[in-house]
Parts: C-alpha cells; sequence; structure tokens
C-alpha cells in the first residue's frame, strides 16, 4: 500500500465536493433522437467547422432556461435561506485536463448566453480547451488553490463559492458535463448550479417511428436538480424542453 498526500492540483474538486453537500438533488433522465445534431455537424464540417455536441447542448439549454427563469437560480443559506434568479444566463463546463502532470478536472464558464449563436459557443471551448492550464489566465485561480496553504485556500474557496452575484461568472447558472466521448451511456453529475445536465455518447440504436423499428442516433441525456430550489415538474419541463431543442437543431 501507498500513502501520500493529497495532490495539491486537485484541491478545488474536494473544496467543490464540500461546497455541494447542502444540495438536495434529484434526477431525470431522457433520451434524444440526435439526428439532427448529427446533420448540424456534418454541414459544419462541409464548410469547414467545427461543432461539438456540447456546444449543441450548452446552446440549447441556455434558449430553454431563458423561459425558466426560476431554473435560472441560487440559494443560499439555511436557517434564512434566500433565492437569487439570474438576469443573465451562463455555462459551467467541464473539461478533462492535465494540471502539473496530473489529470484534472477544470472548468470553463461561458457567459451572457442569451446572446450567444451556437458558433460563438464553440468558440469559446476550443479557447478553453487550447488554453494551458500551467500557464493560462483563466486557470489562475485553480494555481493559487494549490500553492496556497490548505486551510487558507478552503477559506478562499468557499468565500467565492457564497456569493450569490458572483455567480454566472464564477459558477455559471447551469452546468454540463459530459463521458460522451468514451463508452458511457449515460450518468448523473451534481455541477454545484441548480440544473447539471450530464451528456453520454451518442450510440445508434432502435427507435420506433410511425409504427415500425428504425436505427437511429441516440444520445441518453440526464439532468439533476436541487431540488431546493425548484421541484419536479419544473425541471422536468425544461429536460423535455432541451430534448425537443435538440431533436429540431440549431436555429
Amino acid at each position: 500500500m501507498t500513502v501520500r498526500p493529497f495532490p495539491p492540483q486537485r484541491r478545488h474538486t474536494l473544496f467543490f465536493l464540500d461546497q455541494i453537500r447542502d444540495f438536495s438533488p434529484v434526477f431525470l433522465g431522457t433520451e434524444v433522437d440526435a439526428t439532427a445534431i448529427g446533420a448540424s455537424r456534418d454541414a459544419a464540417r462541409r464548410d469547414g467547422r467545427r461543432l461539438s455536441v456540447v456546444a449543441h447542448v450548452v446552446h440549447a439549454a441556455a434558449g430553454v432556461l431563458r423561459k425558466h427563469p426560476l431554473a435560472n437560480a441560487a440559494i443560499q443559506g439555511r436557517l434564512d435561506p434566500t433565492v437569487a434568479t439570474f438576469d443573465t444566463v451562463s455555462a459551467k463546463v467541464t473539461l478533462d485536463r492535465t494540471l502539473d502532470g496530473h489529470r484534472v478536472v477544470l472548468a470553463t464558464v461561458i457567459p451572457e448566453l442569451e446572446d450567444a449563436s451556437l458558433a460563438d459557443v464553440q468558440e469559446h471551448l476550443d479557447r478553453a480547451t487550447a488554453a494551458d492550464p500551467d500557464t493560462a489566465p483563466e486557470f489562475a485561480g485553480i494555481r493559487a488553490l494549490g500553492l496556497a496553504p490548505w486551510r487558507a485556500a478552503l477559506e478562499r474557496f468557499r468565500e467565492a463559492a457564497a456569493q450569490l452575484h458572483n455567480r454566472p461568472a464564477v459558477t455559471g447558472t447551469f452546468s454540463v458535463t459530459s463521458l460522451g466521448h468514451r463508452a458511457v451511456d449515460g450518468f448523473h453529475s451534481v455541477g454545484g448550479t441548480t440544473i447539471t445536465l450530464g451528456v453520454g455518447r451518442i450510440l445508434d440504436r432502435p427507435v420506433a417511428r410511425d409504427g415500425a423499428v428504425a436505427i437511429a442516433p441516440v444520445m441518453r441525456l440526464s439532468l439533476a436538480f436541487d431540488h431546493r430550489v425548484v421541484d419536479g415538474a419544473e425541471a422536468a419541463d425544461v429536460l423535455t424542453e432541451i430534448k425537443d431543442a435538440l431533436e429540431e437543431g440549431p436555429r
């Protein structure tokens, strides 16, 4: 057996898991016919552009959450809780990166999605993916947490996470996380926001169409919601409308 200190490069993940202990998550799931997503990606490739599945999910979810302000919200406090509904929609998207030689989960926040096109979303994701976690300014806060004394780093993280007015810029107003690049059909995750979407892989599956069995590309999409903020019916509306938007294709 080998015992070693907890790697400082992953402190932010440990602090995050401590911060979301108050969450009361409930999990929903659906299947999305990904034919329209595939057609959109193919059209982009013919034009020499790249559009990821995650970009489609972020763009579709942002449009839906604009119509559901109660789900585009956050809660704070136990004895005298307050709920903030945000005037802007922003997405926290997780990234699988390497920081100082350690494989870690990092995140990028895409701001002001109410005014963003699908191409804008993809451009932001491309910049975040290309950024070097060891030097890029957007990851400086994570690097600082790893260098600071443990208690000071924890308090710094808690203070930043506790400020409701900073949530859209720091944690996003909703989260998207994907493991669809591997053989993962579906999963559920709590992303620190009232709504978190989990994206699985797209796989050809048998589906019923017009009373007959056909083969279509299907993506399993999950939604975790904080029951302290919204109820199941509202969350079900959000997930259903995101599914509908993805199946209709980007506008």
